[in-house]
C-alpha cells in the first residue's frame, strides 16, 4: 500500500529544496568573497615589503603610489568583508526558515501516517 503525500506537504518539500539550493548558492558566493579577501590581504602584505608597486589595469600594468594602492586594497577588503557578513546574515535566515519548514514537514508526515494507521 502506497502512501500519498498531501499537496501542502509536497509544496513545503519543494520549498525546502529551493531553500537548500539557495544555501548552496550563498556558500559558493561566500567562498568566492573569502578568496578575494585573502588575495587583498596578501597583496597588502606584499606592498609593505616592496619598494615599487604596480596595478594592473586592463591589459597594462601601471606604477602606483604605495599609499594610494594600500588605500584602494583596504577599501576593497572592507567592502568584501561587508558582503561576507551580509551573506552570512542571509544564510542564517535561510537556515532558520529551512529548519522550521523541515520540522513542519516531518510533523505533518508523522501525523498523516498515524491517522492512516488509525483508520
Amino acid at each position: 500500500m502506497t502512501q500519498e503525500i498531501p499537496k501542502e506537504v509536497e509544496r513545503k518539500i519543494a520549498e525546502l529544496q529551493l531553500l537548500e539550493q539557495n544555501l548552496q548558492n550563498f556558500l559558493m558566493q561566500k567562498q568566492h568573497f573569502q578568496s578575494e579577501s585573502s588575495e587583498a590581504e596578501n597583496a597588502l602584505k606584499e606592498i609593505d615589503s616592496s619598494e615599487e608597486v604596480y596595478k594592473i589595469v586592463g591589459n597594462i600594468m601601471i606604477s602606483k603610489k604605495k599609499e594610494d594602492l594600500k588605500k584602494e586594497l583596504s577599501s576593497r577588503k572592507k567592502i568584501i568583508e561587508l558582503r561576507i557578513k551580509s551573506l552570512e546574515k542571509e544564510e542564517e535566515k535561510i537556515k532558520e526558515k529551512a529548519n522550521s519548514l523541515q520540522k513542519e514537514v516531518i510533523g505533518e508526515i508523522k501525523n498523516d501516517g498515524s491517522k492512516k494507521r488509525g483508520n
